[in-house]
């Protein structure tokens, strides 16, 4: 017991996340047996943690709105979420600090259940329907969607697919649960719609806009210093090694929009993390 508190202590900002929702899946499967064998009704942990599209159920256990989000109904569904949070939330932390992940994951969950409470309340179709939200889909969507608003030009390598820019990917996604909402399980592809807008506002509005003023949100959301956009110029001159650390940045700049972040040797790697905590 010891030995794995002490590799959750050592364990990076994801796999501590990734953690919580699998030590969450056991518990609540453990709950299951237990429910099982001592004949009960229901699932203790899913019906006081999952979050209820009812209003009156919701407001004696407001914690849901945030709980939900690391609940899974199934074994696939929380290893689909977590593959994804693994691979997309070491490139977030790559350019942001884990503060900012743990900011996007818990409002990314937030939004996402309030988007999934006002649907149940105000759309006709949706307002008859006993429903209730599990998963970290709308928390994983915030941070997918901010990193690809962030950087839309990045590119994935996909297996059998090739590379693939962020955005692309991102417009993808959100496709498939905009036309999915009425094919089942709206409740899930709303969440994902709310952390998704979550995750596309939080990072234009704050991202790439220099503060005047200092506010209480701003230790949670303010970026590091963006990367500079660099412009290329259609006049060929002759290339000249960088004589300043700013034309030393621009240049690896430009060869991650030709090649992207893995292309980058360890002492550029190292250079750019120096800049990013100027």
């Amino acid at each position: 017991m010891n030995k794995l508190l002490e590799k959750y202590r050592n364990a990076g900002i994801v796999e501590k996340l990734i953690s919580l929702n699998v030590t969450a899946f056991l518990l609540t499967y453990l709950t299951n047996t237990l429910g099982y064998l001592f004949i009960a009704d229901n699932n203790l942990i899913f019906e006081w943690f999952s979050m209820p599209a009812n209003l009156n159920r919701f407001a004696v256990r407001p914690w849901t709105i945030l709980s939900y989000g690391f609940l899974h109904g199934g074994f696939f569904h929380l290893l689909s979420n977590m593959i994804v949070l693994y691979y997309i939330g070491e490139l977030f932390v790559s350019y942001f600090s884990a503060r900012q992940l743990v900011s996007f994951y818990l409002y990314g969950t937030f939004f996402g259940g309030l988007l999934y409470l006002f649907s149940y309340n105000f759309f006709p179709a949706l307002q008859e329907q006993d429903s209730n939200l599990v998963g970290a889909s709308a928390a994983v969507m915030a941070i997918f969607i901010g990193l690809a608003t962030y950087l839309p030009n990045y590119e994935l390598r996909l297996r059998f697919v090739g590379y693939v820019k962020l955005w692309v990917l991102a417009a993808i996604f959100l496709g498939i649960d905009l036309i999915q909402i009425p094919s089942g399980n709206a409740g899930g592809h709303l969440a994902h719609l709310g952390g998704a807008l979550f995750g596309y506002f939080s990072v234009r509005q704050l991202g790439n806009k220099p503060r005047k003023t200092k506010r209480t949100t701003d230790k949670w959301f303010s970026f590091k210093k963006p990367l500079k956009t660099v412009y290329r110029s259609k006049v060929k001159t002759k290339k000249k090694p960088p004589a300043t650390n700013q034309e030393q940045i621009d240049h690896i700049l430009d060869k991650i929009s030709k090649s992207g972040y893995d292309s980058l040797n360890q002492q550029e790697k190292d250079l750019l993390f120096r800049q990013g905590k100027k």
